[in-house]
C-alpha cells in the first residue's frame, strides 16, 4: 500500500516504560537491553541478573512462535495448542508464561525487588479483567511484547497526527483500488450470502461480508441467521470491560517528584503509576463489586512529546488507561459518577506529580458503557473479549463464520487484540483462499 509515500511516519518508543514511586525511587525501563540492565543494576543491584532471565524467556518464546521471516504462528489459522507446543519443545520456562502463570508470579519468579516486581505487574492486566495475581496473566505481557515493529522486537510506537491517520491511508489506498468507502451508514442486518440491510431499509447486495464488529455486536446483526453452535460459542466470551479512557489536554507535561523536569526521556516512552500488591487486589475486588478503588493503575502516554502537531502551541495532550473500573456501578450511574472517576484518576497520578492539578486544562472521560456507546465495542472491552490464554489461538474465532459469505476481521478473531492489522490480514488470506477454491470448483 505504499504508506510512507502516503504521509505515513511513525517514532519507535525506545525510551520504554518509566515507573516512579511513593518513596521518591524510580526506574526507567529502556527498551535497550544494555541501558535498562545499566538502570536496574543502580535501583536493584540484585536482580539484574534475574532481569536478564526473565527477558531471556520472553525472547524465546517470541523467537519460537514468531520467528522473523517465515514461520509467524500469529499470521494464517489459529495454531492449535499441540502446535505451539511443538514449537516450545522442552522450554518449560516459554510454556508457564504463554499458558499459565500469572503477572505475579512470573515477576516474583525472576526479580527479587518489589518496587521492580510491582513495575512489571501492570503490563500483565491491559484491557484485561483479572488480577495480575490470576494465572495466565503474564501471558498478557508476552502478547504485547510479540511483535517486531521497524525490525525491533517488541517494540511499539506512535503514528505522526495520531493512529487514526493509518485508517485515513488505508482508505486511500482501498479508493486507488477502486473500493466505495461509506462510513456514518448504520447497517441493521447482516444477510449471508447476500449482503446487508442498512438502517435506510435500502439492502446493499453482496457474495462476501466482512465484520470488524465485536462478535456480539455481529451477532446482533445476523439474528436468526447465525449458526446455533457459533451463536453459542459468541454467548459464552467475557466482553466486559474494566478500563477507562481519559484524554487530557496540557499546559505542560507532568512534573514527577522523583525524576523533576517538564521534558525529560521518560516522556518520551510510556509511564505507569504503580500500586502496591495489596492495591491490586484491593482494587480489582473493588470493580467486581462494582465499586470504585482507592487508587488506580494508570499508563500514560504522550503523544505530543513525539509530534507536536496533535495539540494547539504549547500545550500537550496525555492519554491515560487506567484500572480498574466497574462497567456497572452498585450504586449510581456513570453519568451520575463520571466527575468522580475523573477525580479519582487524577488523584492516582498527582502522586508522583508536582504539577498535575495546575497542568490540566480539559479532560474526557471513557468508561466501558462510554467506550460501547460510542465505539460500538462491546462491554466497552477494548480488545473485543478477553485475550487470556483460554480465549486465545485455536480457542479464539476463525476468520470463517458457519455462515456463508461472512467473515471476521477484528480483534474478537485470532491472533488477539493489539494494534497490529494481522486480524485483517487474516480475514483477507481466508477469503483469498475460499474465493480460488469456490472458482476452482465452479
Amino acid at each position: 500500500m505504499n504508506l510512507p509515500a502516503r504521509g505515513f511516519e511513525w517514532t519507535p518508543a525506545v525510551n520504554g516504560l518509566f515507573v516512579p514511586f511513593l518513596d521518591g525511587s524510580s526506574v526507567q525501563l529502556w527498551d535497550d537491553d544494555e541501558r535498562c540492565a545499566e538502570e536496574i543494576r543502580g535501583f536493584a543491584p540484585g536482580d539484574v541478573d534475574g532481569w536478564r532471565a526473565m527477558s531471556e524467556v520472553i525472547r524465546r518464546l517470541r523467537d519460537a512462535l514468531r520467528p522473523a521471516g517465515d514461520g509467524d504462528l500469529w499470521i494464517g489459522e489459529p495454531p492449535s495448542r499441540e502446535q505451539i507446543e511443538e514449537r516450545l519443545g522442552a522450554d518449560d520456562e516459554a510454556r508457564g508464561l504463554l499458558f499459565d502463570w500469572s503477572m505475579a508470579e512470573f515477576v516474583e519468579r525472576f526479580l527479587r525487588d518489589e518496587r521492580l516486581q510491582i513495575a512489571y505487574l501492570g503490563q500483565g492486566v491491559i484491557g484485561t479483567n483479572a488480577s495480575p495475581f490470576d494465572a495466565g496473566t503474564a501471558s498478557i505481557r508476552f502478547h504485547h511484547a510479540s511483535g517486531r515493529l521497524g525490525g525491533m522486537p517488541g517494540m511499539w510506537g506512535y503514528v505522526k497526527g495520531g493512529m487514526g491517520m493509518v485508517s485515513f491511508y488505508f482508505c486511500d489506498a482501498a479508493r486507488e483500488a477502486g473500493a466505495v468507502v461509506a462510513t456514518g451508514v448504520p447497517i441493521t442486518e447482516i444477510v449471508p450470502g447476500d449482503g446487508v440491510i442498512l438502517e435506510s431499509g435500502e439492502r446493499i447486495g453482496a457474495p462476501i461480508v466482512i465484520s470488524n464488529a465485536d462478535p456480539r455486536q455481529t451477532l446482533r446483526l445476523l439474528g436468526n441467521a447465525a449458526d446455533p453452535a457459533w451463536r453459542a460459542r459468541v454467548e459464552q466470551i467475557p466482553i466486559e470491560g474494566c478500563t477507562v479512557k481519559l484524554n487530557v489536554l496540557l499546559r505542560e507535561l507532568p512534573n514527577f517528584f522523583a525524576r523533576p523536569g517538564l521534558d525529560q526521556p521518560h516522556h518520551y516512552g510510556q509511564i505507569n503509576a504503580p500500586l502496591t500488591k495489596s492495591e491490586w487486589r484491593h482494587a480489582f475486588a473493588a470493580a467486581r463489586r462494582g465499586e470504585l478503588p482507592e487508587n488506580l493503575w494508570c499508563e500514560l502516554y504522550f503523544q505530543s512529546a513525539h509530534d507536536s502537531s496533535v495539540a494547539p502551541p504549547g500545550r500537550h495532550t496525555m492519554s491515560v488507561f487506567a484500572q480498574y473500573v466497574p462497567y456497572k456501578f452498585a450504586r449510581g450511574t456513570w453519568d451520575e459518577r463520571r466527575e468522580e472517576v475523573r477525580r479519582l484518576a487524577l488523584d492516582s497520578l498527582a502522586r508522583f506529580c508536582s504539577n498535575l492539578d495546575s497542568a490540566v486544562v480539559d479532560s474526557q472521560v471513557l468508561g466501558p458503557p462510554d467506550i460501547e456507546r460510542e465505539v460500538g465495542l462491546t462491554g466497552g472491552h477494548i480488545f473485543q473479549g478477553e485475550c487470556l490464554p483460554a480465549y486465545m489461538w485455536s480457542n479464539r474465532l476463525s476468520a470463517r463464520t458457519p455462515m456463508p459469505g461472512v467473515y471476521l476481521c477484528g480483534a474478537c478473531t485470532h491472533p488477539g487484540g493489539s494494534v497490529i492489522g494481522i486480524n485483517g490480514r487474516n480475514a483477507a488470506m481466508a477469503i483469498l483462499k475460499d474465493s480460488a477454491e469456490l472458482r476452482t470448483h465452479a
